[in-house]
């Protein structure tokens, strides 16, 4: 079992059973899926841009991604419609887990001046979204083979009602929130 699993298993979910006093164990918030988006605004003109973003991808998540398509045309881009604009990556169960646990003990601390993530970025419905700005701060990524810093996008996705719910399972899990 990934070690955040059993972390989340043996000492997250009794402790927010008994902060939100709920009665069944199906009850508690826990993790659902976690999605990693890469917008490669180059890939318009350099193909091979968003090959090495998938392949940066790949090693970050431990699976490999999907090539996403522009929905519609922008002129002001010069995108059409159906291009190949990015990638993204759906992590459930263990590469879940482990993907998180790496995120919030290796790579955040990594991240220059870091002084905490902000607890303001729930949508409503329990999901936290992170921007990170380059993929240097993951272990796997070798520094000299990096052609282009890119960021990406980090959606947790939770099965929980309320963002309070949500912010307390993650500082559970151990985000390094910032202090308010």
């Amino acid at each position: 079992m990934a070690r955040l699993k059993d972390k989340y298993v043996n000492e997250v979910r009794p402790a927010l059973m008994a902060r939100f006093q709920y009665k069944n164990l199906l009850e508690v918030p826990r993790l659902e899926k976690v999605v990693i988006n890469m917008g490669v605004g180059e890939a318009k003109d350099n193909p091979k841009a968003l090959e090495a973003a998938v392949n940066d991808l790949s090693l970050i998540a431990g699976q490999r991604p999907i090539i996403t398509k522009a929905k519609r045309s922008v002129a002001s881009f010069k995108i059409r419609e159906g291009m190949n604009i990015g990638c993204k990556v759906t992590l459930r169960g263990r590469r879940m887990y482990e993907f998180l646990d790496k995120l919030f003990n290796v790579a955040l601390p990594r991240v220059r001046d870091f002084r905490g993530i902000s607890p303001k970025s729930f949508d409503g419905r329990g999901n936290f979204s992170l921007g990170l700005r380059e993929q240097l701060i993951f272990p796997e990524i070798i520094y000299d083979q990096v052609e282009k810093v890119r960021g990406m996008d980090v959606v947790i996705v939770t099965t929980a009602e309320t963002d309070e719910e949500a912010r307390e399972l993650l500082r559970e899990l151990g985000m390094p929130f910032r202090s308010a």
